[in-house]
């Protein structure tokens, strides 16, 4: 009976060591310094900083990932953000009528509208070294990061842009009630490319590999062509409005209104076949308005209550399988392997530590990031998905610490 009694509070202290994790396995609202009831248009990183556009209240930056926020809006006339960009220690602002420029971490603005007039900047997006914005205007690019900017509407025939993307040598332009505008020559000029779209209403895009995603006003579509043709892939999302995308690997999320019981974050692992609702720990609904992915947490924007993160290795497949304490770092070999298109690659560390594992193609090109986070003492799995993927081999490696291992997979279709 005493060996019993001590077997359960044993097992009961194990469980409490594991698995009891304020914060951890849900969605917890992260606004200290910027208020609970923000509207939250954009986010962006860089350098080490988060930056979030508002509406009405600026911009706000985070140089703890999201955990703390102040108000950077020196020199920053027009508050009303309805966009951001980031490139190296340049970075610009789209406001209700203007384009503002940092260079020093948003500790200070200044103009950046020479030849662009007013208008509203919805979207702005850097392709290589080349700065495009999409205005209630039209689109507009710069080559000198935002000193001067051109007009660059050949043949664009609605003048409202929300979104851009580019995809090998093509850039996309998502547009309010024209569709999804193709350029073949750097913004020369433009291509409506609506085949199998059935709502014109874009606003938001996501590239992963040849699949471009496009978030509607009537849910998401994929071309598989480079728009020539586009399919609806909304099954497990009902009547939503897709504002935003975050891609880490081949794991896609969605920032949606769901029409009308309010918002939502969905999550496919399978371009888009089919979409789970991510929802825990949101005491409501909000409208999801923006994503970013920024260490090991997915950062999410609202319309109405500010910021919100999750941990990405609680929702992109990875599950602690053992609660004992393992006694030295291991990798394993992945199983099935050869594999199609999912395999299972198990891991162990003895420490808490920041753990990364990352696939490979034969190239040495990183093709998916599977973990990017702190996690405890444990045996783990994680499924990845090579449907994307061509076959041939690949390699998978973990580091932890001072710990590195790599392993060859095989995906044979």
């Amino acid at each position: 009976m005493k060996k019993t009694i001590f077997s359960l509070v044993y097992l009961l202290i194990i469980n409490s060591f594991f698995f009891v994790d304020d914060g951890i396995c849900q969605w917890v609202q992260s606004s200290n310094g910027l208020g609970t009831d923000k509207y939250i248009n954009c986010l962006v990183s860089n350098g080490g900083n988060i930056f979030a556009g508002t509406w009405g209240s600026g911009v706000f930056v985070s140089s703890n990932n999201g955990a703390n926020w102040s108000a950077a809006n020196s020199g920053l006339s027009n508050l009303l953000v309805f966009s951001l960009a980031a490139s190296n220690n340049n970075i610009f602002a789209g406001t209700e009528s203007k384009i503002y420029k940092s260079i020093n971490n948003g500790g200070s603005w200044s103009l950046s509208a020479n030849g662009m007039g007013n208008t509203g900047v919805n979207a702005i997006f850097f392709s290589g070294t080349d700065l495009f914005a999409g205005t209630n205007n039209g689109i507009y690019m710069s080559t000198d990061y935002g000193t001067s900017w051109i007009p660059k509407n050949n043949a664009l025939t609605s003048g409202i842009i929300r979104a851009f993307a580019v995809s090998g040598s093509n850039i996309f332009a998502g547009s309010y009630s024209g569709g999804v505008y193709k350029s073949t020559n750097n913004g020369g000029s433009w291509t409506a490319v609506n085949s199998g779209l059935t709502n014109l209403n874009v606003m938001s895009f996501s590239v992963s590999g040849t699949r471009i995603f496009a978030g509607t006003a009537g849910g998401i579509f994929v071309s598989t062509n480079n728009g020539a043709a586009w399919s609806a892939v909304n099954s497990g999302i009902t009547n939503s409005v897709c504002y935003t995308f975050a891609l880490t690997g081949v794991n896609l999320f969605a920032g949606t209104d769901i029409i009308p019981s309010g918002g939502s974050i969905f999550l496919t692992t399978n371009n888009g076949s089919n979409w789970t609702q991510m929802n825990q720990g949101f005491a409501t609904t909000p409208l999801v308005s923006s994503l970013l992915i920024s260490n090991g947490y997915l950062i999410a924007g609202t319309g109405g209550s500010s910021v919100w993160r999750r941990p990405l290795s609680e929702m992109i497949g990875i599950r602690n399988t053992g609660t004992e304490i393992p006694e030295s770092f291991s990798l394993s070999q992945n199983y099935p392997n050869p594999f199609n298109p999912n395999t299972i690659i198990g891991f162990q560390i003895p420490v808490s530590v920041n753990t990364v594992l990352k696939v490979y193609d034969i190239t040495g090109k990183e093709v998916a990031a599977l973990v990017n986070q702190s996690l405890k003492p444990g045996s783990y799995e994680v499924t990845f998905d090579g449907s994307n993927l061509p076959s041939g081999i690949y390699f998978y490696s973990l580091t932890a610490g001072k710990y590195s291992e790599t392993k060859k997979l095989t995906l044979l279709k």
